[in-house]
Protein backbone atom coordinates (compact mmCIF):
# COMPACT_ATOMS: atom_id res chain seq x y z
CA UNK A 1 0.00 0.00 0.00
CA UNK A 2 1.37 3.57 -0.83
CA UNK A 3 2.04 5.87 1.97
CA UNK A 4 -0.72 8.07 0.50
CA UNK A 5 -3.17 5.82 0.90
CA UNK A 6 -2.09 4.64 4.19
CA UNK A 7 -2.71 8.56 5.06
CA UNK A 8 -6.18 8.54 4.49
CA UNK A 9 -7.13 5.37 6.19
CA UNK A 10 -9.87 5.72 8.81
CA UNK A 11 -7.82 5.71 12.31
CA UNK A 12 -10.03 3.63 14.18
CA UNK A 13 -7.74 3.55 17.26
CA UNK A 14 -9.11 6.91 18.00
CA UNK A 15 -12.76 6.22 17.45
CA UNK A 16 -12.50 2.83 19.42
CA UNK A 17 -11.59 4.85 22.69
CA UNK A 18 -15.04 5.74 23.72
CA UNK A 19 -16.67 2.18 22.88
CA UNK A 20 -13.42 0.48 24.62
CA UNK A 21 -14.07 2.37 27.68
CA UNK A 22 -17.40 1.78 27.75
CA UNK A 23 -18.05 -1.61 27.35
CA UNK A 24 -15.40 -1.71 30.62
CA UNK A 25 -17.61 0.92 32.52
CA UNK A 26 -20.66 -1.58 31.71
CA UNK A 27 -18.87 -4.67 32.39
CA UNK A 28 -17.99 -3.08 36.38
CA UNK A 29 -21.21 -1.39 36.58
CA UNK A 30 -23.04 -5.09 36.15
CA UNK A 31 -20.77 -6.53 38.99
CA UNK A 32 -21.46 -3.83 41.51
CA UNK A 33 -25.08 -4.27 40.84
CA UNK A 34 -25.64 -7.86 42.06
CA UNK A 35 -26.70 -6.86 45.82
CA UNK A 36 -29.18 -4.03 44.20
CA UNK A 37 -33.14 -4.21 44.22
CA UNK A 38 -34.53 -6.30 41.43
CA UNK A 39 -35.96 -3.28 39.51
CA UNK A 40 -32.54 -1.48 39.97
CA UNK A 41 -30.77 -4.66 38.15
CA UNK A 42 -33.59 -5.18 35.38
CA UNK A 43 -32.85 -0.78 34.76
CA UNK A 44 -29.11 -1.35 34.65
CA UNK A 45 -28.75 -5.07 32.59
CA UNK A 46 -31.51 -2.97 29.79
CA UNK A 47 -29.43 -0.14 29.38
CA UNK A 48 -25.89 -1.72 29.87
CA UNK A 49 -26.96 -4.83 27.10
CA UNK A 50 -27.62 -2.28 24.58
CA UNK A 51 -24.97 -0.27 25.32
CA UNK A 52 -22.92 -3.76 24.90
CA UNK A 53 -25.05 -4.08 21.55
CA UNK A 54 -24.25 -1.01 20.30
CA UNK A 55 -20.80 -1.22 21.24
CA UNK A 56 -20.23 -4.75 19.69
CA UNK A 57 -21.74 -3.75 16.36
CA UNK A 58 -19.07 -1.08 16.21
CA UNK A 59 -16.67 -3.19 17.16
CA UNK A 60 -18.07 -6.20 14.22
CA UNK A 61 -18.01 -3.00 11.91
CA UNK A 62 -14.24 -1.85 12.70
CA UNK A 63 -12.63 -5.54 12.17
CA UNK A 64 -14.56 -5.37 8.68
CA UNK A 65 -12.84 -1.88 7.83
CA UNK A 66 -9.61 -3.82 9.17
CA UNK A 67 -9.79 -7.00 7.10
CA UNK A 68 -10.76 -4.47 3.69
CA UNK A 69 -7.93 -2.40 4.21
CA UNK A 70 -10.05 0.54 4.68
CA UNK A 71 -8.95 1.49 8.30
CA UNK A 72 -5.93 1.31 10.69
CA UNK A 73 -5.53 1.45 14.17
CA UNK A 74 -3.84 4.88 14.16
CA UNK A 75 -4.60 7.53 16.85
CA UNK A 76 -4.36 10.62 14.65
CA UNK A 77 -8.12 11.57 14.92
CA UNK A 78 -8.02 10.90 18.42
CA UNK A 79 -7.13 14.85 19.78
CA UNK A 80 -7.25 17.81 17.00
CA UNK A 81 -7.52 21.35 16.78
CA UNK A 82 -11.15 20.84 16.60
CA UNK A 83 -11.67 19.61 19.83
CA UNK A 84 -11.82 22.99 21.62
CA UNK A 85 -14.19 24.62 19.12
CA UNK A 86 -16.62 21.59 19.40
CA UNK A 87 -16.22 21.72 22.94
CA UNK A 88 -15.16 18.11 23.66
CA UNK A 89 -12.28 19.12 25.65
CA UNK A 90 -15.15 21.09 28.08
CA UNK A 91 -17.27 17.73 27.58
CA UNK A 92 -14.24 16.09 28.85
CA UNK A 93 -13.85 18.36 31.74
CA UNK A 94 -17.50 18.36 32.84
CA UNK A 95 -17.35 14.78 33.46
CA UNK A 96 -14.36 14.42 35.45
CA UNK A 97 -15.96 17.30 37.77
CA UNK A 98 -19.24 15.44 38.17
CA UNK A 99 -17.12 11.90 39.05
CA UNK A 100 -14.79 14.15 41.31
CA UNK A 101 -17.66 16.31 43.13
CA UNK A 102 -20.79 13.36 43.68
CA UNK A 103 -19.97 12.55 47.08
CA UNK A 104 -20.10 15.97 48.36
CA UNK A 105 -22.99 18.04 45.96
CA UNK A 106 -25.17 14.67 45.91
CA UNK A 107 -26.82 12.91 42.87
CA UNK A 108 -29.29 15.35 42.25
CA UNK A 109 -27.07 18.74 42.28
CA UNK A 110 -24.18 17.11 40.56
CA UNK A 111 -26.66 16.00 38.04
CA UNK A 112 -28.13 19.04 37.76
CA UNK A 113 -24.55 20.79 37.00
CA UNK A 114 -23.19 18.55 34.43
CA UNK A 115 -26.42 18.27 32.56
CA UNK A 116 -26.77 22.40 32.67
CA UNK A 117 -22.71 22.37 31.54
CA UNK A 118 -22.61 19.65 29.22
CA UNK A 119 -25.76 21.49 27.34
CA UNK A 120 -24.36 24.69 27.52
CA UNK A 121 -21.49 23.21 25.93
CA UNK A 122 -23.21 21.99 23.33
CA UNK A 123 -25.51 24.84 22.55
CA UNK A 124 -22.21 26.82 22.21
CA UNK A 125 -24.07 29.09 25.05
CA UNK A 126 -27.49 29.73 23.72
CA UNK A 127 -31.19 29.06 24.92
CA UNK A 128 -29.42 29.23 28.35
CA UNK A 129 -32.86 29.28 30.27
CA UNK A 130 -34.05 25.76 28.27
CA UNK A 131 -31.02 24.63 29.47
CA UNK A 132 -31.34 25.25 32.93
CA UNK A 133 -35.33 24.10 33.20
CA UNK A 134 -34.53 20.97 31.12
CA UNK A 135 -31.91 20.46 33.30
CA UNK A 136 -33.48 20.95 36.54
CA UNK A 137 -36.82 18.50 35.40
CA UNK A 138 -34.39 15.70 34.43
CA UNK A 139 -32.56 16.01 37.68
CA UNK A 140 -35.38 16.07 39.88
CA UNK A 141 -36.71 13.33 37.85
CA UNK A 142 -33.92 11.48 38.47
CA UNK A 143 -34.16 12.33 42.16
CA UNK A 144 -37.68 11.03 42.06
CA UNK A 145 -36.69 7.95 40.36
CA UNK A 146 -33.39 6.74 41.99
CA UNK A 147 -33.34 8.50 45.47
CA UNK A 148 -37.44 8.20 46.37
CA UNK A 149 -38.45 5.56 44.52
CA UNK A 150 -35.57 2.94 44.29
CA UNK A 151 -33.86 4.03 47.58
CA UNK A 152 -30.76 3.78 45.14
CA UNK A 153 -27.15 4.06 47.16
CA UNK A 154 -26.25 7.56 45.11
CA UNK A 155 -24.25 10.19 47.08
CA UNK A 156 -26.56 12.17 49.05
CA UNK A 157 -25.81 16.20 49.31
CA UNK A 158 -27.97 18.98 50.55
CA UNK A 159 -30.51 18.99 48.21
CA UNK A 160 -31.36 15.24 48.76
CA UNK A 161 -30.97 15.75 52.68
CA UNK A 162 -32.90 18.91 52.77
CA UNK A 163 -36.09 17.40 50.65
CA UNK A 164 -35.81 14.59 52.85
CA UNK A 165 -36.50 16.49 55.91
CA UNK A 166 -39.15 18.27 54.25
CA UNK A 167 -41.06 15.24 53.29
CA UNK A 168 -40.70 14.13 56.44
CA UNK A 169 -41.90 17.10 58.31
CA UNK A 170 -45.08 17.92 56.28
Amino acid sequence: MKSEDKEHLRQLGGELVIPIMAITFTIYYFSTIWNSPWTAQVSAFLVGGILLLVCGIFLIRCINWLMQGEGSLGFANLINKDDIRTGRIGLIAATFGFCMFIEQLGFTLATFLFLSLSMGILAKGQRIGLIIGLSALISLVGWLIFVVAFDTRFPRGWFETTMKAMLANG
